[in-house]
């Protein structure tokens, strides 16, 4: 198996994310009686693929250790991200996963998609992420990777409001 280019393997997973990165979470409340809905779109890449990224992986559901490709973008102008699930969880109040970064990804770090429902029924989608630059062109970008990372959380959660809506 490829190895994760950073340390902090699984931060994303639970507690604080690790100093020297630049964070990123992003909560949106979803549909009451949803959650199971939610949690098969993010575990299967339905939300990903419905999101408009291009998920190339041979896998039909988001476990440790699977090799995933996501592509963001047009044409000739999309970027390719290779990860590897680095955790998993399924359970009747949390399902997700975080996937790290592997050599050729142009960020170093994890990204987080996680589906949980409280003790009321509320039930919520939140992608947590730490990362930096690591290729010369999001080096150059600066503070616009950090505004498109958040634009994609921000369009991650419409579009699964918008699957659990459509049940």
């Amino acid at each position: 198996m490829t190895e994760l280019t950073y340390p902090e393997v699984g931060r994303t997973r639970h507690g604080a994310l690790p100093d020297g990165y630049h964070h990123l979470r992003h909560r949106t409340p979803l549909p009451a009686g949803c959650f199971e809905v939610a949690a098969e779109a993010v575990l299967t890449w339905r939300l990903h693929r419905a999101a408009g990224i291009r998920m190339r992986t041979d896998a039909t559901q988001a476990t440790e250790d699977v090799r995933v490709t996501a592509g963001l973008g047009v044409g000739p102008a999309r970027l390719w991200g290779p990860c590897r699930v680095v955790w998993s969880e399924s359970s009747p109040t949390l399902a997700g996963f975080g996937y790290g970064t592997l050599p050729g990804h142009p960020e170093r770090g994890e990204e987080a998609f996680v589906v949980g429902r409280d003790d009321t029924g509320a039930v919520w989608f939140e992608v947590r992420a730490f990362s930096l630059p690591d290729r010369w062109f999001t080096r150059a970008a600066g503070p616009t990777v950090r505004a498109a990372q958040h634009a994609y959380a921000w369009w991650l959660g419409r579009t699964l409001r918008r699957l659990c809506a459509g049940r």
